[in-house]
């Protein structure tokens, strides 16, 4: 546990002191902190509102480029990997990544809000209604997950296929190259870490003014800051205990359950509520969105000015942004192998379509009560105070304390979850993308968060939390337009490549039991070699031939070397500068043998393989039962590939990335 950091000093040290002023800034003038972080709000948004807007625009425009255009079938990885996880289980992931404290907090909240002081229309209104449905949903669709999917799709993209550690700098390789390793790439992950760090403090400052509430309504507990600070304080151990005693799989159970048990509350309201309106809310609500999409994408409103869209459009759009390399992580570390156009397609739709619904149930269920039993009083409630607002929509339906407890032990655990995983994904990046970090960084990310969200609740309450969050975000912003042409740069090399690739004339492949008779080579074909026999094939006969050409290669200026594992797997390498090695290896895989029969389904058996590995990340084929002669000719097939695509100046970015390891493809 306390072993020594492993960390990237620039960007660890050069995060910690800026998340400090502000620590220091609400610690030691907590009178004036909520008036310096309001003025610095009103300046960036007063300067740069317009760029958030355009931004997010511009993510979401360039992510259904991506996915709709030839990149859409690149592989997140080499071109023959396969996905980690099943469809249903990798869907089921992306859908718990979309639910959180924040829908807990706005599912009642925001909708009466904007149905009470809407942006346009009139206040309780029936057209106040519609906008205040409209107005959530575009605060919580496809736009969202746009900023999540930029950088999702630019650490799985540029980590899995080109090799490069999962770092938000790794993503501005093709426009940096090597540089992403000085400077530069220290500030770009110095401005990952500062705005996940303020996203996520918004989000446990918010969850725990919820939990707040509804401990008022349970148990009487005073709604103060000096309540909140302790409550910041527990939860936060509980995180931290998470992160020592490495609970993982404890934690991702209880994470499960908290997103079963939120579906099971949504169900309820449903079912208890107005449930033939709903459905038929739903379906307008969709085409309501659908049909502003655009103008509210760009609508600033900068003929009518209105603080509304600095309080809530902008602020989301920072909040997202900042919560984005979190959540980014999150969907590339469980989506490669998948496609460009899988992941955008799956990242932006699935997790909104559950969130619309999830905003129609609560929403409107809400806005109904408060139109009719309620005459008015539940708005009010929430116009006073919009963390209260769940719970007074509870008081209005069956089994109020049973649901008002659920609400509070899922706030708790989406908080505990949210605290320990962020702090995962700072750690991370602050050690340079390595994962096999001390336990100790982990509880100090941890208990950092708890106190950067304390010390924003002290400065101002949850202006202090969206100030902080707003002015984290601009710098990040200009980050991940930059990610979005890198990845347009990426993938047109990568393509490219390809078309390389395809280029490469044909020449006839090697196959074993060349020559033979016909009745051999069925033979030949339906015998299942043994692990003894693959690796004495690979020992006999493909070392030998990989030094011949390693030999020639040498003789004619070439440097080429052999090497062996204690897997039985061999590896011919060519070593070359400022771009990928040659690698042609050779190691044993099994899979299993067909049944074409009850009988051999009955029985259990595997068929070993003498599988190729390149240096690009391809598994490659099964060469076993080739003759020396043949080997050899197909290494000059493959040598001949990588002398035209590395001298093809399209590809040149995709064949100077890292090489992937030979090794750890042997180990998957």
């Amino acid at each position: 546990m306390f072993n020594r950091f492993v960390i990237n000093p620039p960007v660890f040290f050069g995060a910690v002191t800026i998340i400090a002023v502000f620590l220091l800034i609400g610690v030691v003038f907590p009178g004036r902190a909520g008036d310096i972080f309001s003025t610095l709000q009103s300046n960036i948004l007063a300067s740069f509102g317009w760029l958030y807007l355009l931004a997010v625009g511009i993510f979401l425009a360039a992510v259904l480029l991506f996915s709709f255009s030839q990149f859409g079938g690149l592989k997140l990885g080499p071109d023959d990997s396969e996905p980690e996880f099943k469809y249903h289980s990798w869907v089921a992931m992306l859908f718990a990544a979309g639910m959180g404290i924040g829908l807990m907090f706005y599912a009642v909240g925001e909708p009466m809000t904007h149905f009470l002081a809407p942006p346009t229309a009139e206040p309780g209104s029936i057209a106040a209604m519609r906008e205040a449905m409209t107005v959530t949903f575009f605060h919580w669709g496809i736009h969202a997950w746009a900023i999540y999917a930029v950088v999702g799709l630019s650490l799985a993209y540029f980590g899995y296929r080109y090799n490069l550690p999962l770092t938000i700098r790794s993503g501005l390789y093709p426009l940096l190259k090597d540089k992403i390793n000085g400077p530069i790439g220290h500030v770009v992950d110095i401005f990952a870490i500062v705005g996940t760090m303020f996203g996520i403090a918004t989000s446990l400052g918010l969850g725990v003014t919820q939990i707040n509430a509804g401990l008022n309504y349970l148990i009487g507990l005073p709604i103060s800051p000096w309540v909140q600070l302790p409550l910041i304080a527990v939860i936060t151990a509980f995180a931290t205990i998470s992160v020592v005693t490495g609970l993982d799989k404890g934690v991702r159970i209880l994470s499960e359950t908290n997103l079963v048990v939120a579906v099971l509350l949504m169900f309820f309201v449903l079912i208890v509520g107005p449930t033939a309106d709903l459905f038929r809310d739903f379906v307008q609500n969709i085409g309501l969105y659908l049909d502003t999409l655009v103008l509210r994408t760009f609508n600033i409103y900068a003929y009518e000015p209105t603080p509304w869209v600095d309080g809530w459009t902008l602020f989301y759009w920072a909040w997202w942004i900042s919560w984005s390399p979190f959540v980014g992580m999150f969907i590339a570390r469980i989506s490669r192998g998948r496609t460009v156009r899988e992941f955008v397609t799956a990242v932006l739709f699935i997790p909104a379509g559950f969130t619309f619904f999830w905003m129609t149930v609560f929403g409107n269920t809400a806005i109904f009560i408060d139109t009719g039993v309620a005459a008015g009083e539940l708005g009010a409630k929430v116009a006073q105070d919009v963390s209260v607002g769940l719970f007074q929509f509870f008081t209005y339906l069956p089994l109020t304390s049973l649901t008002s407890t659920l609400a509070v032990m899922l706030v708790a655990i989406f908080f505990v979850t949210s605290s320990d995983s962020g702090s995962l994904v700072i750690d991370t990046i602050a050690a340079g993308g390595e994962t096999e970090t001390t336990t100790l960084q982990r509880v100090f990310w941890c208990s950092l968060e708890g106190l950067v969200a304390a010390s924003l609740l002290l400065a101002g309450g949850l202006g202090a939390l969206q100030s902080a969050t707003i002015a984290s975000a601009l710098p990040f912003s200009f980050v991940m337009l930059a990610l979005v042409w890198a990845l347009f740069v990426g993938m047109r090399a990568d393509v490219a490549q390809r078309e390389a690739h395809a280029a490469v004339p044909q020449v006839a492949p090697a196959y074993p039991a060349s020559g033979l008779t016909w009745q051999r080579r069925l033979g030949l074909m339906l015998h299942a070699p043994s692990e003894k026999e693959t690796l004495a094939f690979i020992r006999n006969d493909v070392k030998p031939a990989l030094e011949q050409v390693a030999k020639e290669l040498t003789e004619r200026g070439r440097e080429a070397f052999v090497e062996d594992e204690e897997t039985g797997a061999v590896a011919l390498t060519s070593p070359a500068e400022d771009m990928r090695n040659f690698v042609y290896g050779v190691a044993p895989a099994s899979q299993r043998l067909p049944s074409f029969s009850a009988f051999d389904a009955a029985r259990s058996g595997l068929r070993y393989e003498a599988r190729t590995q390149f240096s690009s990340g391809s598994k490659g084929y099964d060469i076993m039962g080739m003759t020396r002669d043949q080997i050899i000719h197909d290494v000059l097939i493959q040598y001949e590939r990588y002398l035209l695509l590395v001298q093809s100046t399209a590809s040149e970015l995709v064949s100077a990335a890292p090489e992937h390891d030979v090794q750890a493809q042997k180990e998957e």
